[in-house]
């Protein structure tokens, strides 16, 4: 008797991504897909790093960009990372986000400096705005804001030290 779920590899409802991880026991959660079709996948922090290298292996060669956000005032910190496959023809190259959910108490992920290059900059920024700290960056530190700056300021909790609204100034 076969107990696999019919959908578990149907392309339609997991992607082409999802279904290829599963197969090869990466631990993700299908997202769906955004407003352009690309599919989204959620992968826990721990696991990052080991699943990574899968999206490599199935020719996701560019990190396109990472960037980072706060779901919600109090609530969990979002490292995005849009990934493409680049081939000879790039016409219309395939693409995946996969979103990893940290808590902010203690924002850590495993950095992909050394699957992608490109994440150098990128990591560094979403560090230096969110407060992310990419473990195994070999560069992390502020990029935009100075050493001495205290806070994030791309958290929806943070206050600028030292505003004062307009109609307070009268």
């Amino acid at each position: 008797m076969n107990t696999t779920n019919k959908d578990q590899f149907n392309i339609e409802t997991r992607g082409r991504l999802s279904a290829w991880s599963t197969r090869h026991k990466f631990p993700h959660r299908p997202l769906g897909y955004d407003y352009r079709g690309v599919e989204t996948l959620q992968v826990k922090s721990e696991e990052w790093l080991s699943v990574a290298v899968a999206p490599y292996a199935y020719g996701f060669n560019y990190l396109r960009s990472q960037r980072a956000y706060d779901s919600t005032p109090g609530g969990s910190l979002v490292s995005v990372y849009h990934l493409t496959q680049m081939r000879d023809q790039p016409d219309q190259p395939e693409e995946v986000c996969i979103k990893i959910f940290v808590p902010r108490r203690n924002p850590r992920i495993p950095s992909v400096y050394w699957v992608w290059k490109s994440s150098d900059l990128q990591e560094r920024e979403s560090h230096d705005m969110s407060g992310i700290i990419h473990q195994g960056h070999p560069h992390l530190r502020r990029i935009l804001m100075p050493e001495s700056w205290v806070g994030w300021p791309l958290r929806k909790d943070y206050v600028v030290p030292n505003f004062y609204e307009l109609q307070d100034a009268y």
